[in-house]
């Protein structure tokens, strides 16, 4: 999210840790703060996605991409549509001008690029609830433990499986980049 007027070299120290640093939290999805609120907002139950919606913009973001994707996932929560990840995957490709491949093959390889890190990201975060305590879990197990491990299970198999797509969605992109079509004259 926006940064406007901190210092690139701000640190924090957090009760006598290493002090973190703005640049500590760029590039990994897990510690992200953009990543994290997409992945926060997709598991959201609507009432709190509504008030983050209000909240927050796409400007907001400092990576496109990601406020491109804020911007689909909200669409979703203001008109009642699901806004969880399997929704949101289903439309959040735009298709471009059909002459623009290579448009499409980029967006293809951001768009599953994304969706595995916020996959993964969200793994590790249930993977981490028990942790904090306070769960319950009104299934027959009583055990909200292995359901957080289920959880961030399917998590990881459906960031394994958006890594394949984006694998072949970055082939698909590599390949068709060297393609133009011409007009007709």
């Amino acid at each position: 999210m926006s940064t406007e007027g901190t210092d690139e070299d701000a640190t924090h120290e957090v009760d006598g840790e290493e002090p973190i640093e703005v640049g500590d939290l760029l590039d990994d999805p897990r510690t992200d703060v953009e990543a994290l609120c997409l992945c926060a907002l997709l598991w959201s139950a609507t009432d709190v996605a509504s008030d983050v919606s209000d909240l927050l913009c796409s400007t907001d973001f400092d990576r496109g991409v990601y406020g491109e994707l804020f911007e689909v996932i909200t669409g979703q929560v203001r008109t009642g549509a699901p806004h969880d990840p399997a929704s949101i995957a289903a439309g959040t490709v735009r298709l471009p001008d059909a002459q623009d491949f290579d448009t499409l093959g980029g967006a293809l390889d951001e768009v599953t690029r994304v969706l595995a890190n916020v996959a993964i990201s969200c793994a590790v975060q249930v993977a981490q609830l028990p942790a904090a305590g306070g769960l319950s879990d009104d299934s027959d197990t009583h055990n909200p433990a292995a359901r957080c491990a289920e959880a961030a299970d399917h998590l990881h198999q459906v960031a394994h499986h958006l890594g394949a797509a984006n694998e072949a969605a970055h082939q698909f992109h590599n390949a068709i980049s060297h393609i133009t079509v011409q007009e007709e004259q």
